[in-house]
């Protein structure tokens, strides 16, 4: 289930306003809403990495990392066509790539300078049963060239969130509109809806200059995340 982007947009409006401390416009909100989703969206890996690297009883080791693939999970997808043409593969929405493979065989993923020493030798040079990739930013480079498609599995990055709205022009307000051409929900789980508010709380503080927001603000989310790891 994800977040509703209106409920998170009137409970901010609400602590804002609540001592006339100032007010967010819908594009201020859209732009906060994206940037917090993605920090909250990169510290899904950083927690996994720590969980990892933490020792920890059975149980509760397994709990946190179901609790958080849980979370990612609702970014996974995979692409069983994805287009090749000419040995190139431009990816589209995907922020992190898992696995790339061709007729059931994973490609090996090799580094530059790997890459152009194995595609030079001809004892090493790449077939269809032994193909392999390397990621430059948003591009795959695939050998041999002659593959026309890959099997992509991969994160994508989280939707934009947007509050859509319609102005009255007798009331001179915002009206929240909800159909989907308009208004985007946040795609992280319904659990971080605290964490979203909290932290989109902290840079509206800094926008309107009010430190006692962004204090107050970024201790709760620290709080949280004590607890959450406690």
């Amino acid at each position: 289930m994800a977040i509703n982007v209106d409920t998170v947009y009137k409970t901010v409006l609400l602590i804002l306003n609540k001592e006339q401390r100032g007010y967010m416009t819908p594009d201020e909100f859209n732009k906060m809403g994206q940037q917090v989703q993605l920090e909250i969206f990169e510290k899904y890996f950083e927690d996994l990495n720590q969980l990892i690297r933490s020792p920890q009883t059975e149980s509760d080791y397994a709990d946190r990392v179901t609790y958080l693939e849980e979370k990612i999970s609702a970014f996974e997808t995979v692409s069983p066509n994805y287009l090749v043409t000419n040995g190139i593969a431009n990816l589209t929405n995907v922020h992190r790539l898992n696995t790339v493979a061709y007729n059931g065989i994973e490609l090996q993923s090799v580094g530059r300078k790997e890459y152009y020493n194995i595609i030079r030798s001809p004892l090493t040079k790449p077939t269809t049963k032994y193909p392999i990739y390397l990621q430059e930013g948003s591009t795959l480079k695939i050998q041999p060239d002659s593959i026309g498609s890959v099997e992509l599995s991969y994160l994508t990055t989280p939707v934009q969130p947007v509050w859509g709205f319609t102005v009255d022009a007798n009331l001179q307000i915002s009206i929240y509109n909800p159909a989907s051409s308009a208004s985007t929900n946040f795609g992280l789980h319904i659990s971080e809806q605290t964490e979203v508010i909290l932290r989109i709380l902290a840079y509206a503080g800094i926008i309107i200059r009010d430190p006692q927001i962004v204090q107050t603000a970024q201790a709760q989310v620290q709080q949280q995340n004590i607890n959450e790891k406690s």
